[in-house]
């Protein structure tokens, strides 16, 4: 039996943060994740809503750091050792926090540097850091394939994982996807639909993704974990309140949950 989880989105249209996190606690939901991106246009900033989290009873499982000057993890230089220094700050508050899991990306925009050794020994410092601090890392599927198996490849410490991101595979991936390579390091997940045509962080079967197809290879290579939406209220979702919005969130995710509970390995 799987327990649901949802993102605590930055970018939901017309609504504060502090209005999605009651939506989502009135939803029923129990488990949350907080977007760490040091966003300083937030009147309601992230720390605000890791407490507000807790002071609802909401269980963070995890929190996603930035990722806007990852590229430069990969490149040589002064800023490539800032970016480094930066996470590992990031990973000493989480750990003030008292989260036990931080997801990032490997890569942004279109184009990005070439994985490298660089990077690699940079990475390294940031797990072997989280590793210290009893911080599991989950690194994100997302627009080019090839990182993540680097990085898995070449790092085999138990604190290192992946983030499955539903989404990110079918718009960027086509579909394709090598679930077995990662069997047993799926640490999280994030679920959500599209039509191919951009990530648009719909709700799950208003899109295009085969759900049966995604959950039976998830279980197939042991994810156990909560089953986590990453859903974005704009576009027609405007027409409904933020309080239906996460309602129909929930009851998508129940739905997800039945398909997942009712596949046999």
């Amino acid at each position: 039996m799987s327990e649901l989880a949802v993102c605590v989105q930055n970018d939901n249209k017309n609504v504060t943060p502090k209005e999605t996190i009651d939506a989502i606690y009135n939803a029923g939901f129990k488990n949350v994740f907080v977007q760490y991106y040091h966003r300083d246009n937030l009147e309601f900033d992230e720390l605000k809503q890791i407490d507000y989290c807790r002071k609802l009873g909401l269980n963070i499982i995890f929190c996603h750091l930035g990722y806007k000057n990852i590229n430069q993890i990969w490149i040589d230089g002064e800023n490539g050792d800032k970016v480094t220094d930066e996470y590992i700050k990031d990973l000493d508050l989480m750990k003030e926090k008292q989260i036990d899991m931080v997801v990032m990306h490997l890569a942004t925009h279109r184009e990005s540097p070439m994985y490298n050794e660089i990077g690699l020994e940079r990475i390294k410092k940031i797990v072997n850091h989280a590793k210290k601090l009893e911080i599991e890392v989950a690194f994100e599927n997302t627009r080019k394939q090839g990182y993540l198996e680097y990085i898995l490849s070449n790092i085999k410490d138990k604190n290192v994982g992946i983030c499955f991101d539903s989404g990110h595979c079918h718009v960027h991936f086509n579909d394709k996807f090598d679930y077995k390579f990662f069997k047993d390091r799926y640490f999280a997940i994030h679920l959500h639909d599209n039509d191919k045509s951009d990530d648009l962080h719909l709700l799950p079967f208003d899109g295009t993704i085969d759900w049966n197809n995604v959950l039976l290879k998830l279980k197939e290579n042991n994810y156990n974990g909560p089953l986590t939406l990453e859903l974005c209220y704009g576009y027609d979702y405007l027409n409904q309140t933020i309080e239906d919005f996460y309602k129909e969130g929930y009851n998508r995710g129940v739905q997800l949950e039945k398909i997942y509970n009712n596949i046999e390995i």
